[in-house]
């Protein structure tokens, strides 16, 4: 095993989606592990599809990582969340711990990585390793080494690589050092995603 304790940090695959419905459609699949990543809601909003994330994994073994909203995840009872370094620079550490949320944080360079760990993170997040679509970037591809390098910079705190990683480069990527893979479009865009993410879980059972 990766961790010490597997229940308390992301599972090796870790799916990264924007809606309730692909929430409950991977954790209907038996995913261990979903983050929740809906850009630009309110406050009310937020609130609301954080709820309902939760509400779906109610009864599955899926842990809900919610991305960004800290303040709905408190409200809302959740246990995990993910920051980007912008999120984390407005954030109230010291609430998000007292509501017993684990914390990952995204990092892309060694400024952004110490950041990172002054906020004491249970895991941290590396991307992209390589080239995405998703989103605009504002860090070239990383590159599998990178992982290494950062892997011996963060000791024992769990590392997840992120950004355009597929299915058949995941021995490479865990290979140089990333405990677990953060993944997008490899689920989201695929033409069967369920047989893709029993690929996946397949691995990740072999793996563990």
């Amino acid at each position: 095993m990766p961790y010490p304790d597997r229940s308390a940090y992301p599972d090796r695959f870790y799916p990264v989606v924007d809606s309730v419905a692909w929430v409950a459609r991977l954790a209907a699949l038996g995913v261990g592990t979903v983050q929740l990543r809906a850009k630009g809601l309110d406050d009310a909003r937020a609130l609301q599809i954080v709820t309902d994330a939760l509400e779906a994994t109610k009864g599955t073994a899926t842990k809900l990582v919610v991305n960004d909203y800290w303040r709905a995840a408190i409200m809302a009872g959740a246990k995990h969340l993910h920051l980007g370094q912008e999120d984390l620079a407005d954030a109230d550490l010291g609430a998000i711990r007292d509501a017993g949320l684990t914390l990952g944080i995204s990092t892309h360079d060694g400024e952004e990585l110490a950041t990172a760990l002054r906020a004491k993170p249970d895991y941290i997040a590396l991307g992209p390793i390589f080239p995405t679509t998703l989103k605009s970037m504002r860090f070239a591809p990383q590159g599998i080494p990178k992982i290494t390098e950062w892997k011996k910079r963060v000791g024992n705190i769990p590392l997840v690589a992120i950004g355009g990683i597929k299915f058949e480069q995941a021995p490479a990527i865990f290979a140089a050092g990333a405990d677990s893979i953060a993944v997008v479009s490899d689920v989201t865009q695929n033409a069967d995603p369920d047989a893709r993410v029993r690929q996946w879980l397949g691995d990740d059972a072999e793996a563990a």
